[in-house]
């Protein structure tokens, strides 16, 4: 169950705005919590899903490290470049470990629809997700989401 947003709800996204937003952006930034409880932030590719944010990540990073120990994330995927274009969109909860870690293709049907999500996204033209050995899949099923597009505000 997503919270609902407080503030700022003249200028969120509807959920198909929010859809069409998240489809199109290429890369977010993923939020963690380290060891001594500072925040870390890393780029990275990810998909959405209508539901979830899936993001493949090297299982050898501090990223992964973190969310092992603590699984509580924050996604956050923004674009624009004058004031008045500003959008984006903040998700948290708390990641998912899905299929094997590293990802090498083994079957895993929870996984086929992110999949050819990402391949289509980032791999255009390839039949297939390619498996590298080093990364494996996290899924950010949202508990709550901010979004905020200034080009709704008058004299946007």
């Amino acid at each position: 169950m997503v919270t609902t947003q407080r503030r700022g709800r003249r200028i969120m996204m509807t959920r198909p705005e929010l859809d069409a937003f998240l489809a199109g952006q290429r890369t977010c930034r993923v939020a963690t919590v380290g060891r001594d409880g500072r925040p870390h932030l890393s780029a990275l590719w990810f998909v959405w899903d209508g539901s979830a944010v899936w993001l493949y990540s090297i299982v050898r990073s501090r990223r992964w490290a973190e969310l092992r120990r603590d699984a509580r994330v924050a996604v956050l995927v923004d674009d624009g470049r004058e004031y008045g274009e500003l959008r984006g969109a903040e998700l948290s909860g708390t990641a998912a470990f899905v299929g094997e870690a590293p990802r090498t293709g083994e079957p895993c049907p929870e996984l086929a629809a992110p999949e050819a999500l990402f391949t289509a996204k980032y791999f255009g033209g390839l039949p297939s997700m390619p498996h590298d050995g080093r990364h494996a899949w996290l899924r950010l099923t949202p508990e709550a989401i901010a979004s905020w597009d200034f080009r709704k505000l008058p004299g946007g």
